[in-house]
């Protein structure tokens, strides 16, 4: 049995390494990731030889784009495509997926926070995935502040049976969630409507940028809500588009010195889109991630 005395003892050696080594509980700096959807053509076409080519590049993880309506990835089942990950030295903490309020064509979509839910969560715990990603808000899923109060329980029930498989539900930000309503940012309604451990939020540099907003302004206001980051650079020109990661104006040397603020686990380049083949451009990025950021 540890006596008093040892655990303090053991406690005060902690502390005094984390003083001198903050680092040592921040995000895992062997996971460079690829959000998929910037290579969503070549992973239609050919997912096994696209995943491999992500890993050739000298990416070590990678987040999901699609588990919409035919609760498969990439056309595999989970057991499938989890092999698929392993056999290329690949790992995927984190997919995204879908409210599910607004129907498609006409039917209500599967695999989403509000519609079979559960089988989604199932099937992420196959892959290994530990985040759930809400990505996005259609125009109808967004409306009033009430309605987005709603969202936010939606948020909070899908965090529920998130957690009981041990995976954490996380809301991508796009920058429709920093257009004011009465006062105040769609965003802010989210964050303090939902419980800070059921719901956690990811974050995208390029569109809080886009906003006009602030990323290491909403670290210090929301400290440990950020475990996931989209990085995401943006271009010095009038239309302030994307491009390539440290090819932009964003100072990603300034914002990961607030890693440990934010609570960052895993960051993943996502470039929506790219000036031509979108391997050269995710090439370019992690290069300066390797050389500049990790």
């Amino acid at each position: 049995m540890t006596s008093r005395r040892s655990f303090i003892k053991t406690s005060a050696l902690l502390s005094a390494g984390l003083l001198v080594a903050p680092n040592l509980f921040a995000y895992d700096k062997k996971y460079i990731g690829l959000q998929l959807y910037t290579v969503r053509d070549y992973m239609q076409k050919d997912p096994a030889a696209t995943l491999a080519r992500v890993a050739q590049i000298g990416y070590t993880s990678v987040e999901g784009a699609t588990y919409t309506g035919s609760e498969k990835f990439y056309g595999m089942e989970s057991s499938a495509f989890a092999s698929l990950l392993k056999q290329n030295g690949l790992v995927m903490p984190s997919s995204h997926y879908r409210l599910g309020e607004e129907q498609v064509n006409g039917s209500t979509q599967k695999g989403t926070l509000l519609n079979d839910w559960s089988r989604a969560v199932d099937d992420a715990a196959a892959v290994g995935i530990k985040y759930m990603v809400c990505a996005f808000l259609s125009v109808p899923e967004r409306g009033t502040l009430e309605h987005y109060k709603k969202v936010a329980d939606d948020f909070n029930k899908a965090g529920e049976t998130c957690k009981k498989a041990g995976i954490q539900l996380c809301y991508h930000n796009h920058d429709f969630e920093f257009i004011q309503q009465d006062g105040k940012f769609p965003y802010e309604t989210l964050l303090v409507n939902t419980d800070k451990d059921l719901v956690k939020m990811e974050m995208d540099m390029y569109w809080v940028t886009k906003a006009n907003q602030d990323p290491i302004a909403l670290i210090n206001e929301h400290p440990g809500r950020f475990p996931l980051w989209h990085i995401k650079d943006m271009n010095n020109k009038p239309d302030r588009m994307f491009t390539e990661v440290g090819n932009g104006i964003i100072d990603f040397k300034k914002i990961f010195k607030h890693a440990d603020k934010a609570g960052l686990k895993y960051f993943f380049v996502e470039q929506d889109k790219c000036p031509g083949d979108p391997y050269d451009s995710i090439t370019q990025s992690v290069n300066y991630i390797k050389k500049n950021l990790v």
